[in-house]
């Protein structure tokens, strides 16, 4: 039996398999031509579903090492991750 090698790429991606939001990937980002109040209600939705994800901290340490600029990543939408790494949000 031959052992396939998983790549560095994979390794690094791998917990993203686990998220509870592979389902819903839609939720997590907003449309730019959307409302304020729709994007309000997606990201409170997607942070429910982030609430009880077995992966939520590998999540948010990779969206804050990475710095994803859009979406709900570990539970935290864009502003949030901004704020905590002292950047302000422009668009």
């Amino acid at each position: 039996m031959q052992r396939t090698v998983a790549t560095s790429l994979e390794e690094r991606w791998d917990w993203a398999d686990h998220g509870a939001c592979t389902a819903l990937p839609d939720l997590f980002y907003n449309a730019e031509d959307e409302s304020k109040g729709v994007r309000r209600r997606k990201e409170e939705a997607a942070k429910r579903i982030c609430r009880r994800c077995p992966v939520v901290e590998q999540c948010r340490h990779h969206a804050m090492a990475n710095r994803e600029l859009y979406g709900v990543w570990g539970g935290l939408s864009e502003n949030e991750r901004h704020r905590l790494a002292g950047r302000q949000r422009t668009g």
